[in-house]
């Protein structure tokens, strides 16, 4: 595979209270808020329309798991199918099964610390 990961498509932690921790980052930083977070667009190299998520989860949230760790990072990749074939061949964990949306397809990996990793072709 030529191309995996073409960039960041987001950045989740946890926090006590994610509510208050938009708001802080809406106040002091500018960042423009919603319910998931805040979205950057921007485009690439080409001009195609791009985006990456900041969200804070509640520090309860399951969706971090197997990995104990309090960030996740996801990441844009092309061919997310042909991707984790050759991650699983390459003895990587994979995580679960591909979900497909309109906005893109997901799917889970564990880096070598046991920190997961969200893989997004758009």
């Amino acid at each position: 595979m030529k191309n995996r990961v073409t960039g960041i498509g987001g950045l989740f932690f946890k926090t006590k209270d994610p509510k208050a921790t938009m708001a802080w980052y809406k106040k002091h930083l500018g960042f423009n808020t919603n319910d998931y977070g805040c979205t950057f667009l921007w485009k690439d190299k080409d001009g195609k329309e791009c985006a990456t998520q900041w969200s804070p989860f509640p520090e309860d949230t399951k969706y971090f798991e197997p990995s104990k760790k309090d960030i996740m990072v996801n990441y844009r990749v092309e061919n997310l199918e042909e991707l984790l074939k050759t991650l699983k061949a390459e003895g990587v964990t994979v995580i679960g099964d591909m979900e497909t949306y309109d906005y893109g397809k997901f799917g889970w990996i564990l880096d070598n610390d046991g920190n997961k990793i969200e893989l997004w072709e758009p």
